[in-house]
């Protein structure tokens, strides 16, 4: 199955990831850290004046994203561009050092930390400290240790059984209803508890199977069939088509939803027959349907009217749309993805992609862009829109859409 478009697609994704990663590999890293600290809006660093956007701050979630990123694309690029590659590897070796130093003190990863580094959560006017996790675990870890398993696997095989250990525990924990979403309150079992039964953390964690599986560990994902079993059992709503965020209630994560049919298909991927990607598909295409409205994706919609109910769009579902889609047609040969994975790419590039600063806006209304900032202030270090766009094109590549 040959089409047009989807060659033009892929020699746009491609330039799109390498702009981007220089773009970061050339902005300086004194602390070890990655520095994305900059506004989408303006092009401008975030400065001393910023507040929790500020250098003072360093955010343990976007970190392990970028650590995953950086492992993934040195080994991209490691036969075709090995300058770049080498890079990419001595930025993820740094970072890989530091949040190692992090986990050796703490056990955890935390959401903010200070100047010091020491753990901290918002408070009125500045930050307090946040709780010692304990038996908690967060996004945070869960984002920390995807990253540390993929740099360990890939330079410091010695690491890895302990790095492994640690996503195990991040999985044990949301099994066991010790995970915590919400990691701007005070980290304690329960609030653990007190918290709706969203499928944001099994989702999230169902693409660690990705990285083990790029890691040569395919043996250590049986948590991710658990995970997708789950999800499709308690959050699937036949009525709508859609995955709710919460069992019984009518809000609607599309992007969420969809993200997840992207982590699950490449899980799958090895096994085209599973009965399990029929409803995926079907998932998606009707998530892509109802959530392709306005400039993108709204960050959440009535699953009963399929109206947006909120304001904002982020940038993000659009990348996670294309890896689906790419993903899901190589498995299925699905047809009907190919012109919802259009409406992504051309809502994403038109609406949101700045070719000249080689990065996106992080949200949009309606109206335009905005200065709202979904989650860290950092923009994406090649995480949703890199790791996305590169799965895509291997997709086409491998599959000869």
């Amino acid at each position: 199955m040959k089409h047009e478009w989807i060659d033009s697609a892929a020699r746009r994704y491609v330039n799109c990831n390498r702009d981007t990663l220089v773009w970061v590999l050339d902005r300086p890293d004194p602390t070890g850290f990655l520095d994305t600290k900059v506004s989408s809006l303006t092009g401008a660093d975030y400065d001393q004046s910023s507040g929790l956007r500020g250098p003072d701050f360093t955010y343990g979630w976007i970190q392990g994203r970028g650590l995953e990123a950086l492992v993934t694309f040195a080994e991209h690029y490691r036969e075709t561009e090995p300058a770049l590659s080498q890079r990419l590897t001595d930025r993820a070796r740094s970072l890989y050092q530091e949040l190692s130093k992090l986990y050796a003190r703490d056990g955890h990863a935390y959401f903010l930390y200070d100047a010091a580094l020491r753990p901290v959560r918002p408070a009125l006017d500045s930050v307090e400290a946040q709780n010692a996790a304990g038996q908690i675990y967060t996004y945070s870890d869960a984002f920390v240790a995807k990253g540390l398993v993929a740099a360990a696997c890939q330079f410091d095989p010695d690491k890895s059984e302990l790095y492994l250990s640690y996503l195990q525990d991040v999985v044990s924990a949301i099994e066991g209803e010790r995970f915590q979403m919400d990691e701007k309150c005070e980290l304690s079992a329960e609030n653990a508890r007190s918290e709706p039964d969203d499928f944001g953390p099994r989702m999230i964690l169902l693409g660690a199977a990705g990285v083990l599986l790029r890691a040569n560990r395919p043996n250590d994902t049986a948590f991710a069939d658990r995970f997708i079993d789950d999800v499709i059992n308690r959050y699937f709503d036949p009525a709508s088509g859609l995955l709710l965020n919460i069992p019984g209630q009518d809000i609607c994560n599309v992007g969420h939803g969809i993200e997840l049919c992207g982590f699950a298909f490449e899980h799958l991927a090895a096994r085209p027959d599973d009965p399990r990607i029929a409803t995926l598909v079907s998932i998606l295409v009707r998530s892509l349907e109802l959530g392709l409205q306005g400039p993108g994706i709204a960050l959440s919609l009535s699953a009963k009217s399929g109206v947006a109910v909120s304001p904002y769009y982020p940038w993000w579902p659009m990348p996670e749309a294309i890896r689906a889609c790419a993903l899901g047609l190589s498995l299925t040969g699905d047809t009907r993805l190919i012109e919802l994975w259009r409406r992504a790419d051309d809502a994403f590039f038109t609406n949101y992609w700045q070719t000249p600063r080689r990065l996106a806006y992080q949200t949009r209304t309606i109206e335009g862009p905005v200065d709202f900032v979904p989650a860290t202030p950092d923009l994406d270090p090649g995480y949703h829109t890199g790791l996305s766009l590169l799965a895509a094109v291997n997709a086409i590549a491998g599959a000869k859409l």
